[in-house]
């Protein structure tokens, strides 16, 4: 019996024995000791101590490339958005209450828009000013700048079938930051651009992509437009789209919407050309108002065809007249011809045709492509501008 009891004590001496000693080294190792991992209580760990290095893994002699993209990024950013404006309008938009009465309500809108004289004329889109209402004789557009100074504006005037118009700050300095425009006709396919806006009122934002073609044409509109990748959005409308000098290339007007009609980007922006929305400022501080190109012709209400010696038939516009003294008469065209081509475009209908003359600045000579018995003719015809009343 002692034995035995003797036996039990050597054993428990031993076993308290390992015990101590696996908690002193389990004390000594990061992590837990015995009794807190028993408890499941993670014991403190004393950090490893680390040494940084000071320097990052590529420096810029490493990427010299890249590292002088970002710098002349960074560059052409300051200098560009002390002249592009974020733009507040009040609008009065219709509603129906329930009693089926129209109401009227005040609807804000945004948008962006560039400075383009040191007086504080601003070139932007129509059809983000076009609703404004007037409260006690004031115009209810708001301009803010990149330093966040806010002016009120007036609207001056707007070419609507261009999309472009002209707001003037009221007030403050005289001397205000411009962007110069770009000839538009010189851009070129992959060119490296930036647009610069206020989309969903995130004013002062730059974006960078490349032109992804020119002269694009949509089917519910003749207007030639650029089209880019660079990313544009709701509230960039009437912002610039700009090249590597800060040169104005485009007014930034629409993104392409697609079949879902998804209102955001997808990679296809579209801007009005410089060179246009240039003519139409230049119309506007001169005449008051945007001119119109006048040719002078009546042409028959639907499309015809006709052969050519071409060996093809040729879809185009009939002329019914030239009337007397206009630019039409004077070069030449005449009853019978068949407009197939004006100034190296095509269109699809009358309609197009019209807009087409109508979009010509005076002044501008014009290529007329016509079938005269059914052989192709060119005749160079001047604009004039568009009579009051025509």
């Amino acid at each position: 019996m002692l034995d035995h009891l003797r036996r039990i004590f050597i054993a428990i001496a031993i076993f308290a024995c390992a015990g101590m000693l696996y908690r002193q080294w389990r004390l000594d190792q990061p992590g837990y000791g015995l009794f807190q991992m028993l408890a499941g209580v993670k014991a403190p760990v004393e950090p490893t101590p680390r040494t940084a290095n000071g320097s990052p893994k590529l420096r810029d002699e490493d990427v010299p490339t890249l590292a002088k993209i970002s710098q002349e990024s960074a560059k052409l950013a300051s200098a560009v958005l002390p002249s592009v404006v974020s733009i507040n309008t009040v609008s009065a938009e219709q509603v129906r209450d329930v009693f089926g009465f129209i109401r009227y309500r005040a609807a804000p809108g945004l948008g962006s828009g560039v400075i383009v004289s040191k007086e504080g004329h601003i070139v932007t889109n129509y059809h983000v000013v076009q609703n404004f209402v007037v409260v006690d004789k004031i115009p209810q557009i708001k301009v803010t700048l990149d330093d966040g100074t806010s002016y009120a504006a007036d609207f001056v005037n707007a070419d609507p079938a261009l999309d472009i118009a002209v707001i003037k700050i009221k007030g403050g300095k005289k001397d205000f930051p411009t962007l110069e425009f770009a000839d538009s006709d010189q851009v070129r396919t992959g060119e490296t651009v930036f647009a610069v806006g206020n989309p969903f009122g995130l004013a002062g934002t730059v974006t960078r992509g490349i032109i992804s073609a020119t002269q694009r044409q949509l089917s519910d509109s003749v207007s030639d437009l650029l089209q880019t990748d660079t990313v544009i959005n709701p509230g960039n409308s009437g912002g610039p789209l700009v090249n590597v000098r800060g040169e104005i290339v485009g007014i930034n007007v629409a993104i392409f919407m697609g079949a879902e009609k998804v209102h955001s980007w997808q990679g296809v922006g579209l801007a009005i050309p410089s060179n246009n929305a240039k003519e139409a400022l230049q119309s506007i501080l001169k005449q008051g108002v945007p001119e119109s190109g006048y040719l002078g012709i009546e042409v028959q209400g639907q499309p015809v065809k006709v052969d050519s010696t071409t060996g093809g038939t040729i879809v185009g516009a009939m002329i019914e007249s030239a009337l007397p003294g206009s630019p039409a008469a004077q070069a030449g065209l005449k009853t019978g011809d068949v407009i197939t081509k004006f100034a190296g475009r095509n269109f699809e209908d009358i309609r197009g045709l019209m807009l087409l003359i109508r979009k010509a600045r005076p002044g501008q000579q014009i290529p007329i492509v016509v079938v005269r018995e059914e052989k192709l003719v060119t005749i160079n015809v001047t604009i004039q501008p568009r009579p009051v009343g025509k």
